[in-house]
């Protein structure tokens, strides 16, 4: 197989949307920004009871909302990723994109951490009581399956290229940018749908709940009384082809990936972030940039004590503490195997409106953390280049630097 690249190329990033607790689409997004509105609430969801704050997204019934042929695969996950595909015009993008290259030639790579959990969740209370076997609506492979996410995405769009999920905990979906940069490298594929898509489930708020990582209140990254983490859920979608003459200047560029795993322990990750570290310089060497032409970073910034203090030094080891950075997470909670997915969505934004974003729920920054120009209010500055850092549990490490294209 041919190479179609040579060197490091980047890839042009010409449609994104992203549909969270802040809305649908970028415009409620983008807005939520601006104002620096949160959009976590308190925890009122299906039977949990655990006082916590949750960043949840208005899904409608499929009976008024699905096609019908997809009815039969209506877990909150796949509903969740049909919801997101409707924003921006992004399906109309994709449309174009196939008229372009064929359906056979468009990737879609997604990440996930639970997937349909919670249709399987419902199930267990259903149970046969004489056989114990799941009620027959619980489809095992088309909703809790990691793959289910990205057969369904890959049915609604109408594609039949190469589709692969990525489950790596909160690093999933930004790890998915760097699958679809070797496939297209590898001239496999002329364009890839990547992104992310996670849905709220009992497991893991329970699961969070008996780590003891889930705040009562909502998280304050990198406050002196950080206490945890808020679960939000979300879906995020960009499309991606290879960067050429014929992409504007300005335009939006994914820049460098920059991938490392910590291999240091199950759960935890270095507590040095020497894996962190070597993301980000992966990220940097890929975007042929030194680090002082980063103009902002947009955190992983969890608001838990240990990973803010292990970013916060992996950060300074790489760049000086003059570069404004922050974790927009108090805004929409932590969306795990979605996170990434967002956070490119929230940077590229960050370019668009040339605005540093502040951390919503941050009051009093923690001092005994290394030293990062941490922002607490939105900050309007020129800028050209954003590292955006998704760190995952167990240490897998994805840093994506989102850039504009330069004037010729």
């Amino acid at each position: 197989m041919k190479l179609r690249m040579t060197g490091q190329a980047f890839l042009s990033m010409s449609a994104f949307t992203a549909t969270s607790c802040l809305g649908l689409g970028l415009s409620g997004l983008r807005n939520s920004l601006l104002a620096q509105n949160s959009g976590l609430l308190p925890c009122q969801f299906e039977s949990v009871d655990l006082e916590t704050y949750i960043g949840i997204t208005e899904i409608p019934s499929k009976e008024d909302f699905l096609p019908a042929e997809f009815r039969g695969v209506d877990c909150r996950n796949n509903t969740l990723a049909f919801l997101g595909l409707q924003q921006d015009g992004f399906i109309d993008a994709v449309e174009k994109a196939k008229s372009n290259f064929g359906k056979t030639r468009i990737g879609v790579f997604l990440g996930t951490s639970t997937s349909g959990m919670l249709q399987t969740e419902k199930g267990y209370r259903e149970l046969n009581p004489d056989t114990g076997a799941l009620p027959p609506w619980v489809d095992y492979q088309r909703s809790q399956n990691t793959y289910s996410v990205a057969h369904f995405v890959r049915a609604v769009l109408g594609l039949t290229g190469p589709a692969a999920v990525v489950s790596t905990a909160c690093s999933s979906s930004a790890k998915v940018f760097a699958m679809a940069q070797r496939m297209l490298q590898l001239d496999a594929i002329d364009a890839a749908i990547v992104g992310g898509v996670d849905s709220l489930c009992l497991t893991t708020l329970y699961g969070f709940h008996s780590l003891q990582l889930l705040s009562q209140n909502p998280c304050k990254p990198y406050d002196i009384n950080r206490d945890g983490i808020s679960i939000g859920e979300a879906a995020a979608f960009a499309l991606l082809t290879c960067d050429d003459d014929r992409t504007p200047p300005g335009s939006l560029l994914i820049k460098g990936v920059g991938e490392s795993s910590d291999a240091y322990h199950m759960s935890s990750p270095h507590p040095e972030g020497t894996g962190a570290q070597k993301a980000m310089h992966s990220a940097l060497r890929q975007a042929r940039l030194p680090a002082c032409e980063i103009d902002y970073i947009h955190l992983h910034g969890t608001a838990t004590k240990n990973n803010d203090a292990i970013e916060s030094k992996a950060v300074s080891a790489v760049f000086d503490d003059k570069i404004p950075a922050s974790s927009t997470k108090g805004a929409t909670g932590h969306c795990l195997g979605a996170a990434g997915g967002l956070n490119v969505a929230i940077a590229a934004i960050a370019l668009q409106q040339q605005m540093a974003w502040g951390s919503p729920g941050t009051q009093v920054l923690d001092d005994s953390l290394s030293p990062v120009h941490y922002l607490k209010q939105n900050t309007a500055r020129p800028m050209r280049n954003i590292l955006s850092n998704s760190f995952g549990f167990g240490g897998s490490n994805c840093s994506i630097v989102v850039g504009l294209k330069d004037p010729v």
